[in-house]
């Protein structure tokens, strides 16, 4: 079976000197070799291709065949890396905590540790008899949460 360490030290070694990072990279037990790779401005199949070939030529077909699938990370899925969260900073996000709340707002920071998310919600204000909506700050650890991901918005 080929070794996943092995691929990611060629993707990191692809990866040297440019703008992109690696998301994820896996190798199931039918030696299927998969490679997710972003960028902040998105990725190009040009890129894509030429660091498929990049692993292809450090393995052995005659020795171990594979199947290896390059691609960008899908957009509207999960973050998986810090670098992600990074990307997405000023942007709308949604998220759902691990116990069960969605909610919506827009990535203000993101660090190794925490991020922050601004959200809308009702709160009562003094001197007012209603609720008003205001913008509050939360702050999430990663292991607070079971998924973030951007919101997308075709308008």
């Amino acid at each position: 079976m080929i070794d996943k360490n092995k691929v990611k030290e060629l993707v990191t070694e692809w990866l040297d000197g440019k703008e992109y990072f690696l998301v994820d990279a896996s190798v199931d037990e039918q030696n299927k070799i998969t490679v997710e790779i972003d960028h902040k401005d998105g990725v190009w199949i040009e890129d894509c291709c030429e660091l498929s070939k990049f692993i292809e030529e450090h393995f052995d077909r005659d020795i171990e065949d594979f199947e290896l699938e390059v691609g960008s990370a899908g957009i509207g899925q999960p973050f998986k890396v810090l670098q992600q969260y990074i990307n997405s900073i000023g942007y709308d996000v949604e998220l759902l905590t691990i116990e069960g709340k969605k909610m919506e707002g827009c990535l203000k920071s993101a660090d190794e540790n925490n991020f922050v998310v601004t959200v809308e919600e009702k709160q009562k204000l003094e001197g007012k008899k209603r609720p008003q909506m205001v913008e509050v700050d939360k702050t999430f650890g990663y292991t607070d949460v079971k998924w973030v991901k951007n919101i997308i918005d075709f308008k």
